[in-house]
């Protein structure tokens, strides 16, 4: 299946996500976001798909939002079109982050503003050498709207988090792997095939297992360590009722490959 914006192809069990706007390195227009909404939402009902790689075609992850897009949202009687819009990027942000199986970014170039917000709604990021990462927003006079507040603090600390949003500088990925963003950096050629191992590994696990991880993992924050502890306990108790734990178990016990059921 391929789409116009969003370029789709699934292998075996991985789907791969291709923004594919070059022209416009990957800038986020609401045709876009409505093409990855599509995707997302086929992801969750196909119960076949375990995992999720997202990545851009040309020289960009994504630039970020469609700039030209809020200046005509902004130029009618009333701004409400772009907050509009902004929400709409977010809703679509949020299912994304909210789907039951892991998903990877692959990062080639550059993800900035819009772009970062995406890939920080994606479970792992893999960026190649040449990847420059950033919050551009205040670069243009813009705030942060598609949740890189509520995200990037989360992943990286409050402190560096202040300095990407308020220099709007751009970050080689190395520096971002050791703040904790970037999972690992490749070469540029090699990129994919990280993602497609990483994938590969991610989708030979128990679907349902790793869809019950996700969800503690991403259980409020606020919580005591032992509330959250207390959620594995919560999550196992409805795990148990899935056959996926009694084969591993087995499997174990057996010394053989495990066959786990899909979602």
């Amino acid at each position: 299946m391929s789409n116009q914006l969003i370029r789709s192809e699934q292998k075996q069990s991985v789907l791969w996500l291709t923004l594919n706007s070059p022209a416009t390195m990957n800038a986020l227009s609401l045709e876009m976001l409505r093409e990855l909404r599509e995707q997302v939402r086929r992801v969750r009902n196909d119960k076949a798909i375990r995992c999720v790689v997202i990545t851009g075609a040309g020289a960009a992850f994504s630039a970020g939002g469609d700039l030209k897009g809020f200046m005509e949202d902004l130029g009618r009687d009333n701004a409400e079109p772009l907050i509009e819009r902004l929400e709409y990027a977010q809703d679509v942000f949020n299912e994304l982050e909210a789907l039951p199986v892991p998903v990877i970014a692959a990062v080639n170039g550059y993800a900035i503003a819009g772009g970062l917000e995406l890939l920080l709604c994606c479970d792992i990021v893999l960026a190649a050498e040449s990847a420059r990462i950033g919050d551009g927003h205040a670069r243009y006079g813009i705030i942060p709207a598609g949740g890189a507040t509520a995200r990037l603090p989360r992943k990286i600390g409050e402190n560096r988090a202040n300095q990407m949003f308020y220099t709007a500088e751009l970050y080689e990925a190395e520096v971002l792997r050791e703040w904790g963003l970037v999972n690992a950096v490749v070469p540029d050629d090699a990129l994919l095939a990280e993602a497609e191992r990483y994938a590969a590994k991610i989708a030979s696990h128990s679907a349902v297992g790793l869809a019950f991880i996700k969800q503690i993992l991403g259980s409020a924050a606020g919580e005591t360590p032992a509330e959250k502890a207390r959620a594995e306990i919560k999550a196992f108790r409805d795990y148990v009722k899935y056959p996926d734990l009694g084969e591993g178990l087995a499997a174990f016990v057996e010394k053989r490959r495990p066959q786990f059921a899909g979602r």
